[in-house]
C-alpha cells in the first residue's frame, strides 16, 4: 500500500468485494425486485434505527482527531427521518423489534469506538452515508415502485439540507484524501471500511433468515 494513493480511491478499490457481496446479498436482491413486502422493509428499517443511532452518538463524541473536522457534518444525520418513517410505516416504537444477532454484533463495535478521536470510526461513517447519498433515490424510488411506500415512509433518503448531493460527495472524498494518517492508520482504515460492509452482509443474511421463517409460518 502507498500512501499517494488517495484515500478514497484505496477505500474503494480494497473494499469492492465486500461493497458487492452486500449489495447482491439474497435479501436485498429479493427487496430491490420486489419479491418481499412492505412488512419485510419495515424490519429492516428498524434494524438500521439500532444502526444510525450509535453511528450518529459517536460521530458527536469526543474531540476530531487533527483534520478530520469538516468530517462530521450534522446534516448526514439520520436517525430523526428513520424514526419518522417508522411511524409513518406504523412502527411507533422502533425498539420495539430487537436488532437481529448480526446487527447486536455490529452496533457494539460501533460503540467500542472512541467516537470522533478514533480514525476507524470514519469507516463506518463513510460506507453508511456515501451509501445513503449515492445510492438512495434509486432505493426509494423502487421501494415506491414495489410496495406503494409514501413520501412520508421514504424521508430517510431525502437530503434536504444539502443542495448539491454530487458536489457534496466530492468534498467529502476530498476531505478523506486529505486526513493526516500514518500508513499503518491508511491500513487500519480500509481494513475496517471492509469490515463495515462484512457486518453489512452479516445483517443481511440474518434478515433473509427472519423473511425465510416467516414465509414458512
Amino acid at each position: 500500500m502507498t500512501t499517494h494513493v488517495p484515500l478514497s480511491q484505496l477505500i474503494r478499490d480494497a473494499s469492492r468485494q465486500q461493497h458487492s457481496d452486500a449489495e447482491n446479498s439474497t435479501f436485498i436482491a429479493r427487496l430491490m425486485k420486489g419479491e418481499l413486502n412492505l412488512a419485510a422493509y419495515t424490519r429492516y428499517f428498524a434494524n438500521l434505527s439500532w444502526l444510525y443511532s450509535a453511528l450518529e452518538n459517536q460521530s458527536v463524541t469526543g474531540t476530531p482527531f487533527p483534520s478530520s473536522e469538516n468530517l462530521w457534518d450534522d446534516r448526514l444525520e439520520r436517525s430523526d427521518s428513520i424514526r419518522s418513517d417508522l411511524e409513518h410505516l406504523g412502527l411507533t416504537d422502533p425498539d420495539s423489534i430487537s436488532p437481529t444477532p448480526a446487527m447486536r454484533e455490529y452496533v457494539d463495535h460501533i460503540n467500542s469506538l472512541s467516537g470522533r478521536a478514533d480514525f476507524r470510526l470514519v469507516a463506518h461513517h463513510y460506507t453508511r452515508y456515501l451509501g445513503d447519498l449515492s445510492g438512495g433515490q434509486a432505493i426509494a424510488a423502487l421501494v415506491a415502485r414495489h410496495y406503494g411506500a409514501t413520501e412520508d415512509q421514504l424521508s430517510f433518503y431525502r437530503f434536504d439540507q444539502i443542495p448539491d448531493l454530487v458536489r457534496f460527495k466530492e468534498s467529502y472524498r476530498s476531505i478523506l484524501d486529505g486526513l493526516q494518517l500514518t500508513p499503518g492508520e491508511r491500513k487500519a482504515l480500509v481494513d475496517e471500511v471492509k469490515l463495515a460492509f462484512t457486518f453489512n452482509q452479516r445483517v443481511f443474511e440474518d434478515l433473509r433468515g427472519t423473511e425465510d421463517r416467516a414465509s414458512k409460518a
